[in-house]
């Protein structure tokens, strides 16, 4: 399997410890399936054994400053963890934004530094900066730009709400007094990294998936046929026969008088 060389600049990041016991948490495997015992999302179960970190996506603890003493990997997620110990002494874990290293100090207040980490409400972030895990509701903690190389940016302050443009390069508000961490959220290099070989995805949980085209007709739409045959319809369909690619999913919900724009099909 090759790597490239951001892959390996990004491994040298990561410190070499265990990690911490205190904020380890098991979970139970579900291999896909809901509190039914039906499959609910296809293709999910094996796996290595892991053990849930637990972030804190709102940084409770305002106005109090913290040493990042470690950078670690998450099996759970796609970014890294920055491992943050207090002047009280008490750790937690962070997600940790780019660029950020052993020994630097951050602070969630509501004023603070523009400063890789430090975590302010949106009103006072100034206009055109990077942000991540954002909050939707005030106290609730980070809820969106929470993956690996994203980030949002403040396009303007109206009327109580922040407008930020979204990865997606969707356009919504968020409330002014919301938080919201400055910076790019770490591994920005994910989206190049290749699995390399099928073991490697077994290993992260994924089973073998298999083509609608090369089943037969009672699993799947698009199956039967002698040989390498079209679908046969006008558009693709999901196994359970609705349309696929490109169809609008979303439902009426709440925040939809939030967007100002939505996200541009690529």
């Amino acid at each position: 399997m090759t790597r490239t060389k951001s892959q390996f600049k990004s491994k040298r990041l990561l410190t070499k410890k265990e990690p911490e016991k205190a904020l380890l948490l098991t979970l139970k495997r579900r291999a896909g399936r809901g509190k039914s015992g039906t499959i609910t999302v296809r293709h999910k179960g094996g796996g290595v054994k892991r053990r849930y970190r637990i972030i804190d996506f709102g940084q409770k603890k305002i106005n109090q400053k913290g040493k990042v003493i470690a950078i670690e990997y998450d099996p759970y997620r796609t970014a890294y963890l920055a491992l943050i110990k207090y002047e009280n002494a008490s750790k937690t874990y962070v997600l940790a934004p780019t660029g950020i290293k052993i020994n630097d100090e951050i602070i969630c207040s509501d004023k603070a530094e523009l400063k890789n980490g430090n975590r302010l409400k949106l009103k006072n972030i100034p206009i055109g900066t990077q942000v991540y895990n954002i909050e939707l509701i005030q106290g609730r903690g980070g809820k969106m730009v929470r993956s690996a190389g994203t980030s949002a940016k403040v396009l303007a302050n109206e009327g109580g709400y922040t407008h930020l443009q979204m990865p997606s390069s969707e356009i919504r508000k968020v409330k002014e007094e919301c938080f919201a961490s400055i910076g790019q959220v770490s591994h920005p290099e994910k989206r190049f990294e290749k699995l390399g070989k099928a073991g490697r995805k077994r290993l992260k949980g994924w089973r073998p998936t298999v083509r609608g085209t090369v089943m037969n007709p009672p699993d799947h739409p698009h199956g039967g046929g002698t040989g390498k045959s079209p679908i046969g319809m006008k558009y693709p369909k999901t196994p359970w026969g609705k349309p696929a690619l490109g169809v609008k999913t979303r439902k009426k919900r709440w925040t939809d008088k939030l967007i100002l724009k939505r996200r541009k099909k690529k």
